[in-house]
């Protein structure tokens, strides 16, 4: 008997060891906007986050020998940011821990790490049209081509989104500007602000005006229509906040015959400033794959 609990307590920690270790780098790899919004960590004994937004202001010229006469008034506001809880169960049952499948376990992992991802990604993915006052660039039914996506960074630009801007949009949104680009597309290298490994694999490898274009398959239509929200933002628009990090428990179901693995996590996203930002909607629905 003691062989045997031996035996499935060991089968137990290897289980756990890949099972998690797998989950972690799945989420880690596969949330890529986690990457591209500010980050932020909360204090031990915190449970929320107060962030000063200052309003632009304007240097004037001077007069050797005259006085200031116009003054900047400070206007402070603060973005508070709480987190709350997000997790997932899975249910391990005895025969599959008396297996001691490491591919199974590694599949199990992969699918965990997703799960969370996507949940932090889609988080992320609500708060762009809220952006910008809530006035989305582009509209139903059109396409992001190469004049649209021109002219959403022009306008970014213009209205001083800031200087580490970069572009959102669903993989198939992504497919219309490069088939608009057609010959002329080559791949680029990513900037130094988005030189991230969780990121590389989710650069389009377009890039204009100096602005990288990222894919993101967790974008989804809006309603009955074939078209999502995309984003075009400075890093500095939107922010994560992370309170504890990863939270892994245990706990025997001896009638289940199983063990239940719990993963928790307590983090928030929020918008920091909205004018660093704004939505893009363009078409998203799958492109014709039988073309002649």
């Amino acid at each position: 008997m003691a062989s045997v609990q031996t035996s499935t307590t060991g089968n137990l920690q290897n289980m756990s060891r890949i099972m998690l270790a797998q989950a972690r780098y799945t989420e880690e790899h596969n949330a890529p906007l986690v990457d591209l919004v500010e980050k932020f960590n909360l204090g031990k004994g915190e449970y929320k986050l107060e962030i000063p937004k200052v309003a632009q202001m304007d240097a004037e010229d001077l007069v050797e020998g005259q006085d200031m006469i116009d003054s900047e008034d400070i206007d402070v506001s603060t973005v508070t940011a709480t987190t709350a809880e997000v997790g997932l169960k899975v249910i391990i049952t005895d025969t599959l821990l008396r297996q001691n499948n490491e591919d199974v376990y590694k599949i199990i992992g992969r699918q965990m790490g997703d799960a969370m991802a996507r949940k932090k990604d889609t988080d992320i993915i609500a708060l762009f049209p809220s952006l910008n006052g809530g006035t989305a660039f582009g509209a139903d039914d059109k396409n992001l081509n190469l004049a649209n996506a021109s002219a959403i960074i022009a306008n970014a630009k213009s209205g001083k989104f800031g200087s580490d801007l970069f572009v959102v949009h669903h993989p198939n949104a992504i497919w219309n500007l490069a088939t608009d680009i057609g010959n002329t597309l080559a791949t680029y290298p990513l900037p130094d602000a988005f030189n991230k490994p969780a990121v590389k694999d989710y650069y389009s490898g377009v890039k204009l005006s100096g602005v990288p274009f990222f894919e993101d398959g967790n974008i989804a239509k809006i309603g009955t229509t074939d078209s999502g929200y995309g984003v075009i933002a400075d890093k500095t628009a939107m922010g994560h906040l992370s309170a504890s990090g990863r939270s892994e428990e245990r706990e025997r179901d001896a009638s289940l015959r199983a063990f239940e693995v719990v993963v928790t996590e307590d983090y928030a996203v929020f918008e920091v400033d909205d004018t660093r930002g704004a939505a893009t909607r363009y078409e998203i629905g799958d492109p014709v794959t039988n073309n002649s």
